[in-house]
């Protein structure tokens, strides 16, 4: 269990909800680890709450597929597995592909500046190397795109993958090797937008997610070399 994992109150959510938030976040950002047992009491010990709202949202993560019921062994963090990812970003694919192509018709002078500052911003954050600030700047400029489509049931379905996605992509943005490659997609996928070239901004949204499934590949395979 890492340390600096803490319960952040909030007055305005249930206890449940808070402890369920901030395992949750912790899986996404690998501070509880593919395969890491969680235990009822130990959990409740490290966050000072009692075993109902762990168990609670032990039950919530095991329905999100984030935690993963063991026989005689109770919850583990699910794994990342090539299967999973694979069902997760192959709907991803389709999805950013979408929302580029609708971007080019629909997004406002207003969105476009604000992609252009996201642009910026993520190159910025690149530069401090701090992952967890590379992901939210990545995850910002993404959701400028998909609110720029207009389209509600899409920005919907886009939310509802964004969890799992953000594990993966979090995975992905832990290799600093791939940082470069990332800012330049992204200025291919703005330019795309701003020429209204549905082709480019398309294409590159979808070698976007590629080359991310290629890395996490690596990253899973590696993994369970080491662990043989």
């Amino acid at each position: 269990m890492q340390d600096n994992l803490q319960v952040k109150m909030d007055e305005f959510l249930p206890l449940r909800d808070v402890v369920f938030n901030t395992l949750r976040q912790a899986i996404l950002t690998g501070e509880l680890k593919p395969g890491e047992r969680l235990m009822e009491i130990h959990l409740a010990n490290r966050l000072g709450v009692s075993r109902t709202p762990i168990r609670e949202a032990i039950r919530k993560l095991e329905l999100e597929g984030l935690v993963t019921m063991i026989p005689r062994r109770g919850a583990e963090v699910a794994q990342i597995t090539e299967k999973s990812m694979n069902d997760v970003l192959e709907v991803r694919r389709a999805l950013d592909a979408l929302c580029v192509e609708l971007a080019c018709d629909r997004i406002t002078k207003e969105e476009l500046e604000s992609l252009k500052q996201a642009c910026d911003n993520f190159e910025l954050a690149v530069k401090t190397k701090d992952v967890k600030k590379i992901a939210q700047a990545d995850v910002a400029l993404h959701d400028i795109i998909v609110q720029a489509t207009g389209n509600s049931r899409l920005i919907q379905l886009v939310n509802n993958l964004s969890e799992q996605m953000y594990r993966y992509r979090f995975e992905y943005i832990k290799d600093i090797s791939q940082h470069e490659r990332l800012v330049e997609e992204h200025r291919i996928i703005y330019q795309g937008i701003v020429d209204q070239d549905k082709e480019t901004a398309s294409l590159a949204a979808k070698l976007h997610i590629d080359n991310q499934k290629k890395a996490i590949i690596r990253q899973i395979r590696l993994e369970r070399e080491k662990n043989k």
